[in-house]
């Protein structure tokens, strides 16, 4: 709850910074704020809170380290959005701002106790994403992601609504312990129909949210749109939060229901798994690979939702959590070396990379080590997200899933060694002068480095946190 009072009020006064009309105090102003927010949300830990808003939002060691993760993301991302400082952009303070509040509504959907929180936070993070989407007003693939985003975005969040809606008509209750007794005792078998079409329809508009197969097909064409340092922030934050709320809905509320949703969600892995890694081996350009990846991504995240088998946790919660923070980090890490790379040479295929070994030897060791975390390569801390997940899934029995997971990995070598092949083994391919990094940026790429690599050696500090 402090961390959503601080970011509100940090919001509003990052607003007013802007009427300095100096961009310099942004950015670092910006990186201060969120750093107390941080420390302030790790001052929750293992403090017992009463529920807040009426039973709405609940603060607990799950709640506190999903939002860690979100808070992290950001801070080690804000770094790279400098390019705006230095170009006087005239809308950093609403865009740091927007980024704040989003912020506000991912810790609702990770702490919600009521589905009406869920919505409020769903839509606080969407509609800011929206906005940010179509921030570069003059770039008209800009404006196409922003319009692909929000016209499939309120059709999935209406979807997401009447779920709601059919699930209160089939249990009475909005609350989540009152809608597992409810699930698990029936007060009239007539409403199970209803009952489990709203199941669907909720699954349906959150699986839109993270990207999972088959509610993908905005993603793609989205990122390659949306300016490169909001794609990673869409990429990390919103999924973090989106699997957070998913597996809080499926194992607080609908335990009782898991003969009903756990063949869907098992579908769906499968089905994301196989779209997004055959997607993305499929691209030339590299922003559209990383959508694909995140596609993919998605689909490993949902093994995780399948072996908790309704449990908040254990080890399927546990490995949720340790990939999500393994994914982000890495993925900010991969964005960042692609922003810059891209505002130098402008251009955002593989070729774009050609030569980066030897005109910016940090970039290249930062892109390398997140390429091969994401992959799921032996000491990254991606390899130790994939491992917790598919050990989970196959302690529960489902082999199966897990082999098909493996094979799917084996494709995503394929397209996550090509930027480092770029990088190494191709000869720059124009302008052959090094793409300029500053002082904060350096340091941010060596410790998402770093990170990466910590939690590939020393994985055991995380690991059984839940």
């Amino acid at each position: 709850m402090t961390s959503i009072i601080l970011l509100s009020v940090f919001g509003i006064l990052n607003l007013f910074l802007g009427f300095l009309r100096s961009n310099k105090v942004l950015l670092p102003g910006a990186m201060l704020l969120l750093l107390a927010v941080f420390g302030a949300n790790l001052a929750d830990w293992n403090v017992v809170h009463a529920p807040y808003f009426n039973n709405m939002l609940v603060v607990d060691n799950y709640t506190v380290a999903f939002t860690g993760i979100v808070l992290l993301t950001t801070i080690v991302l804000l770094p790279f959005s400098r390019s705006y400082v230095l170009s006087g952009e005239t809308n950093l303070a609403e865009y740091y701002a927007l980024l704040l509040f989003s912020l506000v509504g991912a810790i609702m959907m990770v702490g919600y106790d009521h589905l009406l929180m869920l919505f409020v936070g769903i839509e606080i993070l969407s509609i800011c994403m929206y906005v940010l989407a179509g921030s570069s007003k003059r770039d008209s693939r800009s404006n196409e992601a922003a319009l692909k985003y929000f016209l499939m975005g309120a059709f999935a969040t209406g979807i997401l609504l009447f779920g709601i809606a059919l699930l209160y008509g089939a249990t009475g209750t909005f609350v989540l312990s009152q809608l597992a007794t409810a699930v698990a005792a029936p007060a009239n078998a007539s409403l199970q129909p209803m009952l489990y079409i709203g199941i669907l329809m909720m699954i349906i508009g959150i699986g839109f949210k993270v990207s999972a197969a088959p509610f993908h097909f905005w993603t793609p064409d989205v990122y390659e749109g949306t300016p490169t340092f909001f794609t990673a922030f869409m990429s990390t934050v919103v999924k973090t939060a989106g699997f957070a709320a998913f597996l809080k809905l499926l194992a607080v509320a609908l335990p009782a229901a898991q003969g009903f949703w756990l063949p869907t969600i098992q579908a769906m892995c499968a089905l994301t798994l196989l779209l997004g890694n055959v997607g993305a081996a499929a691209q030339t350009n590299t922003k559209r690979m990383l959508a694909y990846s995140s596609v993919s991504h998605a689909g490993y995240l949902l093994i995780g939702l399948v072996a908790s088998k309704g449990v908040l946790t254990g080890d399927a919660a546990n490995g949720i959590f340790f990939y999500s923070l393994a994914y982000s980090i890495a993925t900010v890490a991969a964005f960042g070396v692609l922003k810059l790379v891209t505002e130098h040479r402008l251009r955002d295929d593989y070729a774009s990379l050609n030569g980066l070994g030897k005109t910016n030897p940090l970039l290249a060791f930062t892109m390398t080590v997140a390429m091969l975390s994401l992959a799921g390569i032996p000491l990254t801390g991606g390899f130790f997200g994939k491992f917790f997940l598919l050990a989970a899934a196959a302690g529960q029995g489902y082999i199966g899933l897990v082999v098909f997971a493996v094979i799917m990995s084996m494709v995503g070598l394929y397209y996550y060694l090509r930027p480092i092949i770029a990088m190494y083994l191709r000869p720059v391919d124009g302008d052959a002068t090094p793409v300029p990094v500053d002082g904060i940026q350096t340091v941010t790429l060596a410790v998402l480095a770093l990170l990466t690599i910590l939690l590939g050696i020393a994985p055991g500090f995380l690991s059984g946190i839940l």
